[in-house]
């Protein structure tokens, strides 16, 4: 059969064009009798061990990979060094020619030891032979080659049943009744190498883009070890190590809101950081507003409830907000009026903890008889949950999966997958004060009564990663939460007045921000703007902490970015 129509998009003959430089030197085809394997070239380069021969060869393969074809091919020629071997570069021209039966021989010829890599390839070989006969309308031929060549494979008896139901289907794609899945025809076959390559060993074919691979490792690794990494992408440079300041760490108190008349014991910002909500023991909740200017402002002040409120939760689309009083009700309010649009209460029983199921279509609420309640918008109570499921701490998570997340005893948290039933636990030695779910739900974030914070993985088997220390707790419920530029930071409030941030990968403390005259009760980091963070105190205040500016206004006096009046 003949090569790449020229039909394809001018992207797809661009890439074909790549790839056929690339397997073939400098893009002739070879004429010479193939040798098995490339020379062996031991020579060893810098101080890391690193090969000569491997070094120059994804060199070669970045220069192709980029359209360099005459530069790719003058470095093999002054090196000596193939990018390929050239039984190699036959074997990538006899695909792209659609040559199957010699490409096969060829495959053989490579000098790949593995008889289990082989066999996948030819699969993957035949079943492109097989698609391209279909697609020629040669019937016939497609299932001599699927009886005789394809199935004696033994490799994939569903994939080869789908082929066999191509063969009674008069459209390009057929939907299989084994798998549900859309199978398609014949793919171009620069695509066909793409997934050969990734059946060889990488000596034989370099993985695509390798270099690339590698300096994106790099710049990963040592993002990942920078203390103070807190910001875009985009702002990476190859010219030198990447390095970060403290400056990029929202270190310096920006504004301070005096608004509520007590004790300020929760905040937390909206999932699309465009607002704050906070909860007093003043018996009110506020809702601010995060202006364009990142300047916070009061949008609606919530009253209705007897007690204190302790605990506020957003919607999954942040237009409604929940609020909780002290063993009290839960109330739900609309964000635009600030409206209180439902009261949840169950007789003389009293509230500690609320939140949304992932569909915002119901009301979740631990009681104090240790029960946890679910109602519907309306007020209506659709399930129960019994039994010593929650302690009195207002902390009651639900994932995006639907799995509940509790305190069932004082120093274990219960994993309920509502669905099937499933439970799992995390058992801590110490009495837990409280806990927060990272934002990918794949990890839980627990403060415990002796002055550590503890990261656990949630994801398939809980397991503990990492610990932090150096907040003070002795008599309060202090909470802490996740932050920063994808979630790489960890903060928490501390009876000592000050937020405490640690480095989440590496644990280590890289801040204690003082400015607070009272114990930091909550601290929330803006999920939208890795540079703003709030903390709520028994001072009355909350703080709103941002990168180093000259000076920074409160709602009524004039503050200092050093913390102080």
């Amino acid at each position: 059969m003949g090569g790449l129509e020229d039909e394809q998009p001018p992207s797809k003959r661009m890439k074909a064009s790549s790839m056929e430089s690339r397997g073939l030197s400098n893009g002739k085809k070879v004429l010479k009798e193939p040798s098995m394997a490339l020379p062996l070239n031991d020579e060893i380069i810098g101080s890391k061990g690193v090969k000569k021969a491997e070094f120059v060869r994804i060199i070669a393969e970045a220069l192709y990979s980029l359209g360099y074809n005459k530069t790719g091919a003058h470095l093999e020629q002054e090196s000596g060094i193939q990018f390929h071997s050239s039984v190699v570069t036959v074997f990538v021209q006899q695909i792209l020619d659609g040559s199957w039966d010699e490409s096969l021989d060829s495959l053989h010829k490579i000098g790949i030891a593995d008889e289990t890599v082989i066999k996948l390839a030819c699969f993957i070989i035949l079943q492109q032979k097989f698609l391209e006969l279909l697609d020629g309308k040669k019937v016939m031929d497609a299932l001599k080659t699927l009886r005789t060549e394809i199935a004696p494979l033994s490799i994939n008896e569903i994939r080869v049943r789908e082929l066999s139901s191509l063969v009674l289907s008069p459209s390009p794609k057929v939907v299989n009744g084994t798998s549900g899945k859309e199978v398609v025809k014949s793919k171009a076959r620069v695509e066909l190498l793409e997934d050969l390559q990734k059946v060889f060993p990488p000596t034989v074919m370099i993985p695509e883009r390798r270099l690339l691979q590698l300096v994106e490792q790099a710049i990963d690794l040592q993002r990942d070890n920078c203390l103070f990494h807190n910001s875009v992408n985009g702002e990476t440079s190859l010219f030198a190590d990447h390095s970060c300041g403290r400056d990029k760490i929202p270190s310096h108190t920006v504004q301070i809101l005096h608004d509520h008349h007590d004790e300020v014991w929760y905040l937390k910002f909206s999932n699309n950081g465009k607002y704050l909500a906070s909860a007093s023991s003043d018996h009110s909740a506020i809702i601010w507003k995060v202006n364009l200017d990142g300047r916070v402002s009061m949008k609606h002040r919530l009253y209705g409830h007897q007690k204190p409120v302790s605990y506020v939760s957003w919607s999954p689309c942040d237009d409604q907000i929940l609020t909780c009083g002290v063993e009290e009700v839960v109330r739900r309010w609309d964000v635009s009026s600030g409206e209180c649009l439902q009261v949840y209460e169950k007789g003389l029983v009293g509230s500690i903890s609320c939140s949304w199921s992932p569909d915002g279509k119901y009301i979740l609420s631990g009681l104090t008889d240790k029960s946890i309640i679910m109602w519907d918008l309306d007020g209506k109570e659709t399930d129960c949950l019994n039994g010593e499921r929650t302690l009195k701490i207002s902390d009651l998570q639900i994932t995006d999966d639907g799995e509940l997340i509790t305190s069932c005893e004082e120093n274990r948290i219960l994993i309920l997958d509502r669905e099937s039933g499933e439970e799992r636990f995390i058992k801590e030695d110490q009495v837990i004060v409280s806990f927060t779910l990272s934002g990918d739900n794949n990890f839980l974030l627990v403060s415990l009564m002796n002055e550590e914070l503890h990261l656990w993985s949630i994801q398939g088997d809980i397991r503990l990663v990492s610990k932090y220390r150096g907040q003070r707790r002795s008599r309060f419920i202090v909470r802490a939460c996740f932050g920063g530029y994808q979630q790489g930071f960890i903060a928490s409030g501390s009876e000592d007045s000050k937020v405490y941030i640690w480095h989440r990968g590496l644990g280590e403390l890289i801040e204690a921000l003082e400015g607070h005259s009272g114990a930091v009760n909550c601290v929330s980091w803006n999920p939208a703007n890795p540079h703003m963070l709030a903390s709520a105190s028994d001072d009355r205040t909350i703080r709103i902490w941002g990168l180093n500016h000259a000076e920074t206004k409160s709602s009524s006096h004039i503050h200092y970015c050093n913390g102080s009046s």
